[in-house]
């Protein structure tokens, strides 16, 4: 009896600590071309944690280990929503494809928490409209801080009463009063700033009741800089002024000097921060001004050299690492990694059958409407004038072997090369290995005849660059495309890639963050 009643405290334990997100649901009329994708709100160069396909009938399953309890950006058909999702729950979730995910219905154990949130946001909706917030702004200090004092406790009066009505945990409720604590300090920024300009005052200061005010919202200050980006966006926009007259004076004279060199040996000397807010704060500036598509390898090298050093939490070193890769591919001249990669009649597949000879990795798969349209009829060119002297090796990222099947043999028929599907999909192990998600499709990966990364990754089939490396490893040379004749390019933009960013303190540009 002992004995099962351990296994059963043991699987208990497991349950509770699991970080697995289980998603189902159906949006009714959606389109299994449409996918649905999860990315973690609070996280820095957030990247899509799930990416997943609907059958038919527009039903759905899938699942992704949660970083942490929290809000979760879900995206469908380019709108965007969130949700606050625990490790270990399901997630049963459905709507229209008309409307999903800005309206949805969530039922099962993630019920009660979004429940509440939607009922705070709704309140937050209309509330906003009862509010003159422009005319507050033009307020003097006391009576402007008043306002905003009412402004907290109102929402926070609501709060409340969906605490009653809708039992969440406290963790959700801790989340959405630090939401309002951030927010309204944005505000107070932006009238700070006001004020500063209206004076004509460079030595400009708030009085000790605002502060006093500022101090008090911030009572939270490691787990709102944790939580909520907007925090961060505040804290930033607080130092801009400062890092612009630090920047000024050391980049003086230097031309190879990055904003995230700068930022970081600036944060140095900020006593008064946690290593956690520094952590946070500084790989937010480098995700928005150095880490983008085309950074010099040197300044890459910098990068990763303030990354291994100077970020302390070993989850931002992993996701500023994961975004590097994301944006420009593995690095050049590293030996391409193998991977689990199966051919038509079932047989595994090496990439290191090709040594000897340059390839080309193609990365696709069939839900993406631009292979159709863009990719095939300028790859088939590709293919035909560099195949003498260089391999191709389609690899499908679909979410099953039938459909890589059904579309190996249609879409790519009479294109010459290697067509093998890697299991998973956008979930496989070449996907995470070489930075591929549903934003950089389709992704080119050229490979020199001794195993090495040759190039950046391109998402542009008529890029120059790809053109003059592919020409380099095959020694032909390809009659000029016209860059602007195809493909998708929005996987490329750090954008895409972001949440909620916070604009970074930039050079040249002394006004503070703005938040959304």
């Amino acid at each position: 009896m002992k004995k099962y009643l351990l296994l059963f405290i043991i699987a208990i334990f497991a349950m509770s600590c699991s970080k697995k997100v289980e998603v189902k649901g159906k949006i009714t009329g959606g389109s299994p071309l449409e996918r649905i994708e999860f990315i973690e709100a609070s996280g820095v160069a957030t990247l899509p944690l799930a990416n997943i396909g609907m059958k038919n009938d527009g039903t759905f399953t899938g699942s992704f280990e949660a970083p942490k309890n929290g809000m979760y950006v879900i995206s469908y058909g380019g709108k965007q929503n969130l949700v606050y999702l625990k490790g270990g729950q399901t997630l049963e979730i459905s709507g229209n494809g008309l409307t999903f995910p800005s309206e949805y219905v969530i039922t099962g154990d993630a019920k009660k928490n979004n429940d509440f949130f939607t009922a705070t946001q709704k309140y937050l909706t209309n509330y906003a409209q009862t509010v003159n917030m422009k005319e507050l702004m033009t307020k003097d200090e006391k009576t402007f801080v008043q306002g905003v004092e009412k402004v907290q406790k109102d929402v926070e009066k609501n709060i409340e009463e969906n605490v009653k009505k809708f039992s969440p945990d406290s963790e959700v409720v801790a989340w959405k009063k630090n939401d309002i604590a951030s927010t309204i300090l944005s505000i107070m920024s932006q009238y700070e700033m006001m004020k500063g300009q209206m004076s004509g005052n460079p030595s400009f200061k708030v009085s000790k009741v605002f502060t006093d005010y500022e101090n008090k919202l911030q009572e939270n200050k490691d787990q709102m800089v944790k939580e909520n980006p907007a925090y961060r966006s505040y804290l930033l926009s607080k130092m801009s002024p400062d890092f612009q007259k630090y920047a000024e004076a050391k980049s003086k004279g230097k031309t190879d000097i990055t904003t995230s060199e700068l930022f970081n040996e600036f944060l140095k000397g900020k006593k008064d921060l946690s290593q956690t807010t520094k952590d946070y704060l500084l790989a937010f500036v480098m995700a928005q001004s150095d880490i983008h598509p085309g950074t010099p390898a040197k300044t890459t090298d910098k990068l990763k050299k303030i990354i291994s050093e100077d970020i302390k939490d070993a989850t931002i070193k992993s996701d500023l690492e994961k975004i590097q890769i994301a944006v420009n591919g593995p690095k050049v001249g590293e030996l391409a990694q193998d991977a689990s990669l199966v051919k038509q009649d079932g047989k595994a597949y090496k990439l290191s059958e090709n040594k000897g000879k340059p390839y080309m990795l193609v990365f696709y798969a069939s839900w993406n409407p631009y292979i159709g349209e863009a990719t095939v009829p300028v790859l088939k060119e590709v293919v035909n004038f560099y195949k003498s002297k260089m391999n191709f090796i389609f690899v499908d990222l679909d979410d099953t072997k039938e459909q890589f099947t059904k579309t190996s043999n249609s879409l790519l028929k009479g294109i010459p090369g290697t067509n093998v599907y890697a299991d998973g999909g956008l979930g496989s192990d070449i996907a995470k290995k070489y930075g591929v998600y549903g934003f950089k499709l389709p992704c080119f990966v050229i490979v020199d005849k001794d195993g090495k990364i040759a190039a950046r990754s391109f998402v542009n089939l008529g890029d120059p660059e790809l053109v003059t490396v592919l020409d380099k490893q095959t020694g032909l040379s390809a009659p000029k495309v016209d860059p602007t004749a195809q493909l998708q390019q929005q996987g490329m933009d750090p954008s895409a890639v972001q949440v909620a960013p916070a604009p970074a303190p930039q050079q040249g540009n002394p006004q503070p963050a703005q938040t959304k």
